[in-house]
């Protein structure tokens, strides 16, 4: 089976803002300020990082990691 590498970063993308989402309701937060904060508090790099796990995790997990690596890289919200 031959995969697409198109298809596999659109899904990869799609995740990442997927997560982005999810954190933002989850924090009650703007899209652009959750991403300014994960950005900057290495969540967007965590995912980046560890596509390849997290997604194949439930939401909770995911957002529950992203949770613990942003607070204990900066700022705590």
């Amino acid at each position: 089976m031959e995969v697409n590498n198109n298809s596999l970063n659109k899904n990869k993308v799609l995740f990442y803002i997927s997560c982005i989402f999810d954190y933002a309701e989850k924090l009650n937060m703007n899209y652009k300020d959750t991403y300014i904060y994960l950005k900057k508090n290495k969540g967007i790099q965590y995912l980046i990082e560890n596509y390849d796990i997290e997604h194949t995790l439930s939401k909770e997990d995911t957002l529950e990691a992203l949770s613990y690596i942003s607070n204990n890289n900066g700022d705590i919200i």
